[in-house]
């Protein structure tokens, strides 16, 4: 059985991460791929990633244009099957809807407020209402438009849960006890934002940096990780 875990593959090293796939596809059939890998490797080396595994890709790329420019994104990488794709939730509904229109054998993702930020951070930058009211409003703008599944930090899980049954939610933000934070202010530990409602969790730093060049600490931490989701 594979788990509630989406690994981020975080490194420009298309041999790391290829590596960092092999290690964990035994127990782990989701993995991210963000700005760092894509930037520098593109589709060609997503592709070759599946060599290593046909694994279920959650591209990260965090859309947020007018409109038309994201559904010409979407359209360049719907040829990667994406199951998950990420879009700005605070690029509004018709950014959104157009998007979801351009993916149709996929799952438009909504990011609402990452989880690098504090409440102060936020106040900083102007907005008025906290994190958890805003992260209700584009997450509900974002369903409406067509998105299907949204990311939020652990904290807002709870809510959107009770809003929207039908949404696949995902949580940043995770990490295991004795952890280093990051650049994470919002942090949770996976089982408790399972237990809040995240469908998944997703963990990078946690996991990879336990690899010293063989799968067996790798493996070990996501055995930890899966022993406290029960």
């Amino acid at each position: 059985m594979t788990l509630p875990i989406i690994l981020a593959l975080d490194t420009k090293d298309l041999n790391q991460a290829g590596q960092w796939i092999k290690a964990s596809s035994d127990q782990i059939d989701h993995f991210k791929i963000g700005l760092e890998f894509y930037l520098l490797h593109g589709s060609e080396g997503i592709m070759q990633l599946r060599e290593v595994s046909d694994f279920k890709l959650f591209l990260d790329l965090k859309l947020y244009d007018i409109p038309n420019t994201v559904k010409g994104a979407v359209e360049s990488v719907a040829k990667l099957s994406p199951k998950f794709l990420t879009v700005h939730a605070s690029g509004g509904a018709k950014m959104i809807e157009v998007a979801a229109q351009a993916l149709p054998n996929g799952s438009i993702t909504a990011v609402t407020v990452l989880t690098s930020f504090s409440e102060d951070d936020f106040l900083t930058m102007g907005y008025k209402s906290s994190i958890a009211d805003i992260t209700d409003l584009w997450a509900s703008t974002a369903i409406k438009a067509g998105a299907t599944s949204l990311v939020c930090s652990p904290f807002e899980v709870s809510n959107l849960r009770s809003k929207f049954k039908e949404a696949v939610l995902i949580t940043p933000g995770v990490r295991a006890e004795g952890d280093d934070l990051g650049d994470q202010s919002r942090v949770m530990s996976a089982p408790d934002a399972i237990t809040a409602g995240a469908d998944f969790v997703v963990i990078g730093r946690s996991i990879t940096s336990q690899w010293d060049g063989s799968d067996l600490k790798m493996r070990r931490k996501i055995e930890l990780i899966a022993n406290s989701l029960g």
